[in-house]
């Protein structure tokens, strides 16, 4: 009986501001990912929080248990051979430091990529209004505004998504996945 090696999993972690562009990123990734026959999941932030995250408000404690309880999945899924793309606000150095950690501890490939769009360039954006309704004083906590953002120290990537196409976005992730023997 012969068995195939399964590819290897990794976690694409997209971590920036609201509106930085991380989910069209993920979801362009994910097209071509799968276009070669890998095993994708996207793990958005939104859809976790509606389910696997519901009750949780958005304190520094919950926005950590947010996180940690992504990181978690996305280990598991890496660890079984799933290319997990997750794109998330993530907003606090050490909840994503406990992330990376709990991947190493598994020896399962974690890329973190800052979706470094300018706080300017995200508010005109402003995919889902939360920009708006905190100059309207409707929203108060909206990270980057009036809530803190620790971008990444020493990301894999730096994606300056205000000089770059979504497309060009993606392709940068893919070569960094390319390089480390990831597709």
């Amino acid at each position: 009986m012969t068995t195939t090696a399964r590819p290897r999993g990794a976690t694409v972690w997209l971590t920036g501001l609201p509106s930085a562009g991380k989910t069209t990123i993920a979801r362009l990734l994910d097209h071509r990912l799968t276009a070669r026959g890998r095993r994708v999941e996207v793990l958005d932030g939104d859809e976790i929080r509606r389910f696997l995250s519901a009750g949780l408000g958005f304190s520094r404690e919950d926005r950590h248990t947010n996180v940690q309880r992504i990181g978690l999945v996305s280990e598991v899924l890496a660890r079984n051979g799933v290319l997990s793309v997750v794109p998330v606000i993530a907003p606090y150095a050490d909840s994503r430091e406990a992330v990376r950690k709990r991947h190493e501890a598994s020896g399962t490939p974690y890329i973190e990529v800052h979706v470094a769009t300018p706080v300017e360039v995200c508010s005109e954006r402003d995919v889902k209004g939360l920009y708006a309704r905190q100059a309207e004083g409707r929203l108060t906590g909206l990270t980057g505004v009036d809530d803190p953002y620790e971008p990444p120290v020493d990301p894999a990537l730096v994606l300056p998504t205000q000089d770059q196409t979504p497309q060009e976005s993606a392709d940068a992730v893919f070569a960094v996945l390319a390089e480390r023997g990831l597709v």
